[in-house]
């Protein structure tokens, strides 16, 4: 018995009014695997600084989504902020604002202004007509976030910044080992950065990463990790400290090799709720798009306010200890500093204030037996159409 099955075992047998379900119960492969790494890490003494653990990661990260290089770094945020510097944006840049605040933030943090453009309301990802319109003389560049897993529109904005001559990267924090179109998600724009956090679908406990297939880009990320140390002694390049450690790496190769169990039991998940939910009024499971490999991390309900009231199905969620959660509410532009900065964006984004509104994350994953999915599913149901 795996390390998921021995958990899901150890959650089934607790009482169903006592056992509490959530979003983002972490995906751990099986720690006999784990321990065999750490006694490595032991014997080598070597426990951080580039190891051999974190370069074996990065290799067969990078051979997995097929792109150059692949940085590990200690997380997710510190992937963004050091390709946003990598790539030299300043001034401007376009982002969503239905995301998590961490993409506004890795640029406000180094002083350059997150400019909000709208959503497709169908994708929630970047719609390519608001981000043309948001183009001004201080625009460098546009982060583009493949959220849910599902690909944001890469060839669309591929041409609206090779027109106006922007840098293009991508925030991919939810997209580990999922595609757009054939190509898995890793090589699109100048570089793309993951987080490897514990509530991720491929996780190292905390973590990140930058992949490229830029050769500039990668040595300057790699410099900035560390300092900017090239060598010993010799600092050549302004940098932080954004290395991953090798219990990190240790926990990442071992998640590696499980990832398709993982993969199988979300899709097992997703299809339950999308049939357990399909007659139910006013919600609906967003589906992943056809012809493209996901990972199916995130079910997401949408709650149609004009037939029931996400809110009363909130906390009817979490009145019997199932902690759904609202993604991404209410919308990076109404969080501070942004709400004070631009305090009628929401004028601008009206599908990004729609969808904010009516999105529900339910819990998920290896952990989750097809009883507890039945069980969230009845909640959802009484809560909107009565005992």
């Amino acid at each position: 018995m795996d390390i998921n099955e021995q958990g899901r075992a150890e959650l089934i047998a607790a009482s169903p009014t006592e056992r509490q379900l959530h979003v983002g119960r972490p995906n751990l492969g099986p720690r006999s695997e784990l321990d065999k790494l750490i006694d490595g890490i032991y014997e080598r003494r070597w426990v951080t600084n580039d190891g051999p653990l974190v370069q074996e990661l990065e290799a067969s990260i990078a051979e997995r989504l097929d792109v150059k290089h692949c940085i590990a770094m200690c997380n997710g945020t510190i992937a963004l902020e050091i390709a946003i510097r990598a790539l030299g944006l300043e001034g401007e840049v376009i982002v969503p604002s239905f995301t998590f605040v961490a993409t506004a933030h890795a640029l406000s943090w180094q002083g350059i202004r997150p400019v909000f453009a709208d959503i497709d309301p169908r994708t929630h990802n970047l719609d390519p007509r608001s981000v043309e319109a948001a183009i001004t003389p201080q625009t460098t560049g546009i982060i583009g976030v493949h959220l849910w897993g599902r690909p944001a529109p890469v060839q669309e904005l591929t041409e609206i910044a090779d027109r106006h001559g922007l840098a293009l990267m991508f925030d991919a924090a939810h997209a580990f080992d999922c595609s757009a179109g054939v190509q898995l998600i890793g090589g699109f724009g100048r570089a793309e950065t993951f987080s490897f956090h514990g509530t991720k679908f491929f996780n190292t406990f905390e973590g990140g990463a930058v992949t490229t297939n830029d050769d500039e880009v990668a040595t300057t990320a790699r410099l900035m990790r560390n300092f900017g140390f090239s060598g010993y002694d010799n600092v050549i390049h302004p940098g932080t400290n954004g290395k991953m450690s090798e219990i990190s790496a240790a926990m990442g190769l071992v998640n590696l090799r499980h990832l398709e169990h993982v993969v199988n039991e979300n899709r097992r998940a997703h299809s339950l709720y999308s049939a357990l939910l399909s007659d139910v009024p006013g919600v609906s499971v967003l589906q992943p798009p056809g012809g493209e490999r996901q990972n199916y991390q995130y079910v997401v309900a949408e709650v149609d306010q004009d037939v029931a009231d996400r809110d009363v199905v909130l906390s009817a969620l979490h009145s019997e200890n199932v902690l759904a959660r609202r993604y991404f509410w209410p919308g990076t532009h109404r969080m501070e500093p942004y709400a004070s900065w631009t305090p009628r964006s929401g004028e601008r984004l009206p599908s990004t204030e729609l969808v904010a509104s009516r999105v529900l994350v339910l819990p998920t994953g290896p952990s989750m037996s097809d009883d507890d999915v039945e069980r969230v599913a009845r909640i959802i149901r009484r809560s909107v159409m009565g005992p």
